[in-house]
């Protein structure tokens, strides 16, 4: 498929789709339905990582603020928390990119991805309360990913904060140089991440997931059931175990 607006790369099991609208990335309706195109499409794949970055001096800026009429909003809306549900659904572990400012929608698409890498230039914030509405995905969101108070304050108040005071709240994973942040996000990447069995670290996205969102006795139930009956039955599994046993470095399958 074409895109417009964005670029949607795949290489040795990593996905790739790139904000392409340089400077600010403005999300417009477009766009997001570009995105959400790329990520269907995604699902449908056997990944190690699906990457989240984009081109020009911002990850984006946020939703283009003339999508917000009263003639559009409900359209926005559901094209936009379509991004979510299609990003929730990833199998493999999402990682975002930031190297510039991810501001309103794009701040809420990048803290959304299971891992953030951003470079000492970025800059985090929500500030939709200055235009008189506000964030409904970091409303849902943040208090999961850091203290309530601060949470509330960020979204209240519209500050914009730095990378590593971003990292310091749990918004961000890794916060590395400018001069060298793509050479060096992506040998974190792969490095940390893609050196790993493709089915693994899916099913161990899956365990996380159940975890976060049920109680402890129902949790467990379901990921004791996720490591016997899935993970234990995969190649990977028992070459990783194996491998370790024999002392020699495992042969993924990614299955």
């Amino acid at each position: 498929m074409t895109y417009k607006t964005i670029i949607v790369d795949e290489k040795d099991m990593i996905g790739r789709i790139t904000f392409n609208v340089p400077p600010l990335n403005i999300l417009n309706i477009e766009m997001m339905e570009e995105i959400n195109q790329a990520l269907k499409e995604f699902l449908k794949k056997n990944l190690k990582v699906l990457i989240l970055d984009a081109k020009g001096k911002a990850f984006s800026a946020g939703v283009d603020v003339s999508d917000h009429t009263k003639e559009k909003v409900a359209k926005m809306i559901q094209v936009f928390h379509e991004i979510f549900t299609n990003l929730y659904k990833i199998n493999a572990p999402t990682v975002a990119l930031v190297n510039g400012a991810a501001l309103g929608g794009g701040c809420e698409v990048a803290t959304f991805c299971d891992i953030v890498i951003a470079s000492e230039k970025s800059k985090f914030g929500q500030p939709e309360i200055k235009v008189g509405v506000f964030p409904p995905i970091a409303a849902a969101i943040f208090p999961k990913l850091m203290w309530s108070k601060k949470a509330l304050e960020l979204i209240i108040t519209g500050d914009v904060i730095s990378a590593n005071e971003a990292k310091d709240l749990g918004l961000v994973n890794h916060v590395l140089p400018v001069d060298n942040f793509e050479i060096e996000s992506e040998k974190l990447i792969n490095e940390k991440l893609a050196s790993n069995s493709a089915i693994v670290l899916q099913l161990t996205k899956r365990a996380f997931i159940e975890g976060a969102k049920n109680n402890y006795s129902e949790s467990i139930k379901i990921i004791e059931d996720i490591y016997l009956n899935n993970l234990m039955k995969t190649n990977d599994a028992n070459e990783g175990l194996t491998a370790f046993l024999e002392k020699r470095q495992p042969v993924w399958k990614n299955k």
